[in-house]
């Protein structure tokens, strides 16, 4: 399940990168309300805008949404060989045994 939507986030990811860099800048209007360029474009003179811009929402809100959700799912999955943890046991360890203890300890006399 983790892996599946570890995919899908990369596709939404490159899917919005895509469409951000498609989209015009707001300088680019002003040409193209005196027509230049509105014979060029797919989606006819102002239906790109809309389109676009619709499909920018979406992909940054499942962008976020799945953002949230592998965040998620990640703090909560255990790690029982995560090598810091194996660190800190021999460490802790140590100090156990580094601590003098109370009793003394059977030493023959001579």
């Amino acid at each position: 399940m983790y892996e599946v939507l570890l995919v899908v986030y990369l596709l939404v990811a490159l899917a919005l990168i895509g469409l951000v860099m498609i989209q015009q800048g707001k300088g680019a209007d002003m040409g193209a309300s005196f027509g230049a360029g509105a014979s060029n474009t797919v989606f006819g003179a102002g239906g790109s805008g809309n389109f676009l811009t619709r499909a920018t929402a979406i992909a940054a809100t499942l962008f976020f949404v799945l953002s949230l959700v592998l965040g998620n799912m990640t703090a909560h999955q255990a790690k029982p060989d995560d090598k810091w943890q194996n660190l800190e046991k021999p460490a802790a360890e140590q100090q156990k045994q580094e601590q003098p203890s109370s009793e003394k300890p059977d030493v023959p006399t001579n």
